[in-house]
Parts: C-alpha cells; sequence; structure tokens
C-alpha cells in the first residue's frame, strides 16, 4: 500500500526534516482515497490525482512546520474546507490539540467522517463562521497558533484571525504571487489588531517543480489583546478591509 506514496512526496518529507511511521504513512493514503472517493458526489478539491494530492495538499500543508514546530499546540484552522493544513499537521504532530473550523455543512460532515476513519484524537471540528465565533468566550484568545489556507488578503486573514490567537500566540498564512501592496495594507491592519509581521518564511523544497512557485509563510505575532470591536461583520469586511 505505501508503494502508492509519490517519490516526490517522500523527496519532500525529508526535506522538511520530518520522518513518519508506517502508520502515519498510512493514515496520509486512506485520508487521500476518502478525499478522491468523496470528489465524487462533492466538490471538496479541483486536484483529483493521488500525486497532486500528495504534493499539493499533504506537502504544502506540512510547510507550515518550517516556520512552526511546537512539541505541543493548540492549533485552530480557519476555513479548514477538506481539512487543509489542520488534518496533514495533526497526522504528523498527533500530540497537538487542533481545531477545524468550517462553516459549509457538507465538508463538516466530510472532516468528521476522515477523523473517524483515521482514529484521530485531539482535534475536534466546528462548524461555523470565524466572525461570530470569535466574539464567543469559548474561542476568542484560546489558540496558541492561527492558521488559513483560504484565498484572501492578509488584512481580511488578519482581522478573522487575530482574535481567536493569545497574546504571545503566532497567525502565520500561506501565500504566493506578487505581494508588495498587500503587505503593506496587512501590516496596517496590524496595527489595529494588535499583531505584528514576525517573519516572511520563503518555502524552498528542491525539485518540486509543485511547489517552486513563491510561496511564502507570513508569520505573525499576536502582540496584545484584538480590540473586542473585531473582527466586523462578513459584508463590513467586503466593503472596507482595515488595511486601506
Amino acid at each position: 500500500m505505501l508503494e502508492s506514496l509519490s517519490g516526490e512526496f517522500l523527496a519532500g518529507l525529508r526535506q522538511l526534516n520530518l520522518s513518519l511511521n508506517e502508520q502515519q504513512l498510512e493514515q496520509f493514503l486512506r485520508y487521500q482515497q476518502e478525499l478522491l472517493d468523496w470528489n465524487t458526489h462533492f466538490n471538496l478539491t479541483a486536484i483529483t490525482d493521488p500525486g497532486g494530492v500528495q504534493i499539493k495538499h499533504f506537502l504544502d500543508s506540512l510547510t507550515l512546520l518550517a516556520a512552526y514546530d511546537k512539541p505541543q499546540t493548540r492549533l485552530l484552522d480557519i476555513g479548514s474546507g477538506a481539512g487543509f493544513p489542520g488534518l496533514p499537521l495533526k497526522i504528523v504532530r498527533p500530540a497537538w490539540e487542533i481545531t477545524l473550523l468550517e462553516a459549509t455543512g457538507k465538508k463538516v460532515t466530510f472532516l468528521r467522517h476522515v477523523i473517524e476513519t483515521l482514529r484521530l484524537d485531539g482535534i475536534t471540528v466546528v462548524q461555523g463562521r470565524a466572525e461570530e465565533l470569535a466574539h464567543k468566550a469559548a474561542y476568542r484568545v484560546k489558540f496558541d497558533l492561527v492558521t488559513a489556507r483560504a484565498v484572501a488578503s492578509l488584512a481580511t486573514l488578519l482581522e478573522y484571525s487575530a482574535p481567536f490567537c493569545r497574546v504571545g500566540g503566532r497567525i502565520i498564512f500561506f501565500k504566493k504571487g506578487d505581494l508588495a501592496d498587500e503587505l503593506v495594507q496587512g501590516k496596517r491592519a496590524a496595527i489595529q489588531l494588535g499583531a505584528t509581521l514576525k517573519a516572511d518564511v520563503p518555502i524552498e523544497l528542491a525539485e518540486l517543480a509543485e511547489l517552486a512557485d513563491g510561496r511564502r509563510l507570513f508569520v505573525w505575532g499576536q502582540q496584545k489583546f484584538c480590540p473586542l470591536q473585531y473582527p466586523r461583520a462578513g459584508a463590513t469586511m467586503a466593503k472596507r478591509s482595515l488595511g486601506e
């Protein structure tokens, strides 16, 4: 069964200094199988070849560990979708306590199914919207690490994420492309949200053309409590970014 793992995926793990046992590798293959099977009925991913799933979903998710890798942490994955990056990180770092936040019911159902199928402990799926849950005491300022792989501007992602992050915690976003203007707006928003940019980490995995497209991890530190008025309603955020 393990021969179904691509050489590129295994090479990428080595470049990230990740040594996985047989159970973890089998979990990735089972996750891949469930994702592609469910994708025939639900729109979970546009990537439908096994090699692409292993590189563009699994390995890409694990690149977060190049910027943040602690023995234990409380992580919130906002807009988890089909589980990225939260589920691959849980497989590799089983001691992490992970919460997957997803608004779409069919994706929530899929995530819960995968967690049960892989027999993962210490991982929870919450159905809801970030701008609403961030105002609930059970979630606000509760996480050591907040991340999102969603497509949105840095300023918007920060407004969604900062309220969940404890003071001294980290917020990490996956990005690529020309980000000069977006980064300026992100820094402006961060000031209002109590955060600051700590690192801009380029993802450089040799011989993996699929990930050699200028990918970067932006690491923000939560310096002080995020003001209670944030995040604003989704419609308000869409009309005017904090970074403008």
